[in-house]
């Protein structure tokens, strides 16, 4: 039995993608330990991951990486997964003393990694599948994981009771997005959501703390204000449940993937090949080519789109 470690430090929506390949290195290695190395930060998303040892270190400057350096020696682990495949946990994986290195980048300290360099084209994760096949693991399905312990699934059972929610055909809407990015707002999620009652769906507007101003005057037009109501992990339970999710390119999206429900990204500044969510490029709502103003995907486009995946009927 050998130890293996996976390092995945962030960002968010790059560690859900990235439990679509742990899930295959815990297969390819059925019989040794496990270990995540991330950030505290994401550390509570694999609560429900029974096989993996989960650590979280922080990460900010300098000391903070010589620590973790350390750490990881001091682990002794036969080989690392590097997910991130930054400077950062380049030096890391070089000072680690482990044999075998899986990484990114065609360079030291990397003992396995494609032959091609990589400069930002196509989708991550189709580099990271790229990263594993290097190391002999070739069946990655493009579907994150992100399971329930029972204890989380009680408290969104509970949670959907208090609500009403229990029979109830329900859609999550996710009107925000990063302060840092306001152009990625989609600005027609009202007239959607006023649609979608109409047709017998309850909404339920997803966010955290950031976006309770935006969701609370969502809801009071129609529909269920829960910000900062449930976890990451709470999330993608309550998902489970749901009929199918509207997003902006945003980390809800990529959760909600993991709930195996239709999640409909809508995308304009950023390019959606690059970042769709797993398994939902069939999903995307992009902008015409060429454009790149959200404002001009229209209500009827949204809802056609809907439609045509029978999703709209009573």
């Amino acid at each position: 039995m050998s130890s293996i470690l996976v390092i995945k430090l962030g960002a968010l929506g790059d560690v859900v993608m990235a439990t679509a390949l742990m899930d295959a290195i815990a297969r390819q290695h059925a019989e040794d330990e496990l270990t995540l190395l991330t950030t505290p930060a994401y550390a509570g998303l694999f609560a429900g991951w029974s096989r993996w040892r989960v650590v979280g270190l922080p990460r900010k400057g300098w000391r903070d990486t010589l620590a973790m350096a350390a750490w990881v020696r001091r682990g002794h682990f036969a080989r690392i997964y590097d997910l991130q495949a930054n400077d950062r946990t380049a030096i890391v994986c070089a000072l680690s003393g482990s044999r075998e290195r899986v990484g990114n980048h065609a360079r030291f300290p990397y003992t396995h990694h494609p032959a091609s360099p990589w400069r930002g084209e196509g989708h991550i994760f189709e580099r990271m599948r790229a990263v594993l096949a290097s190391a002999g693991i070739d069946d990655v399905p493009a579907l994150p994981v992100l399971p329930a312990d029972p204890a989380t699934v009680a408290r969104v059972a509970a949670w959907r009771t208090a609500h009403g929610m229990e029979g109830v055909r329900y859609v999550l809407l996710h009107a925000g997005a990063s302060a840092r990015r306001p152009e990625k707002i989609w600005p027609h999620f009202d007239a959607l959501a006023e649609r979608l009652t109409a047709c017998g769906l309850a909404v339920v507007w997803l966010g955290g703390d950031e976006d309770r101003a935006l969701n609370a005057a969502h809801a009071r037009r129609c529909g269920i204000d829960a910000s900062g109501a449930l976890s990451l992990v709470e999330l993608a339970e309550l998902g489970r449940h749901a009929a199918f999710a509207v997003t902006n390119d945003s980390a809800p999206m990529h959760v909600l993937a993991a709930s195996g429900i239709p999640v409909f990204g809508l995308f304009g500044p950023s390019d959606w090949r690059r970042t769709h969510a797993l398994g939902q490029a069939h999903n995307v709502i992009a902008c015409a080519p060429g454009e790149h103003d959200l404002t001009t995907v229209s209500v009827e486009e949204v809802w056609s789109r809907l439609a045509a995946a029978g999703l709209t009927a009573q």
